[in-house]
């Protein structure tokens, strides 16, 4: 399983094992004790950035692969549709050389609340949409219950602390866990 994201996979100013991607590693252990992770999520990412880095996982056999990429973008002012082309990008990319993957596509909200304007609404939807078009499944928002809460982030208040991931842990396994015990029972039957 291959994770490209952001801060928010990486686990900014944390240790690597109280991010997200880590916490579910023994759950998929758990289901194939074949499964790896391997978390190529960097503080800063952009959708471009992820592309640009992405060539250097490509030449692993991927089975699972999640995408978190997104926000950096729109806060740089990037547009909806940039953000969307690289995303697909990044997606045909890894189901050329892995055509069986199955995908997990990560959605973000801006985190402006009550804001109703073009842009944001059409931000939040995109990450919908593209699971829709890929066939992928969709974590409709990764910080669900965790934004805005400082008891679940650090100071910054926009990245979740160890608590936070734990619950980011959570929204993602209630997704990733019918798509590992797929992918797991398909490698089994061949």
């Amino acid at each position: 399983m291959l994770v490209l994201g952001d801060s928010l996979s990486e686990g900014f100013r944390l240790h690597p094992r109280d991010a997200w991607p880590w916490r579910i590693t023994q759950r998929l252990h758990e289901i194939d004790p074949q499964f790896q992770l391997l978390n190529a999520s960097v503080s800063g990412s952009t959708s471009a950035g992820g592309l640009r880095r992405l060539a250097a996982y490509l030449n692993r056999n991927i089975d699972i692969f999640v995408v978190e990429l997104g926000i950096n973008d729109a806060f740089r002012g990037a547009t909806v549709e940039e953000i969307r082309q690289n995303l697909q990008a990044i997606i045909d990319k890894v189901r050329a050389k892995n055509p069986g993957v199955a995908i997990i596509v990560i959605g973000m909200q801006f985190p402006i609340a009550g804001a109703e304007d073009d842009y944001v609404v059409a931000f939040g939807k995109m990450f919908g949409e593209i699971a829709e078009q890929n066939h992928a499944a969709l974590v409709p928002y990764l910080l669900a219950s965790v934004a805005g809460n400082p008891m679940l982030n650090l100071d910054d208040r926009i990245h979740p602390n160890a608590a936070g991931h734990r619950i980011l842990a959570e929204t993602v396994w209630s997704v990733l866990e019918p798509v590992a015990r797929a992918v797991a029972s398909h490698s089994r039957s061949q």
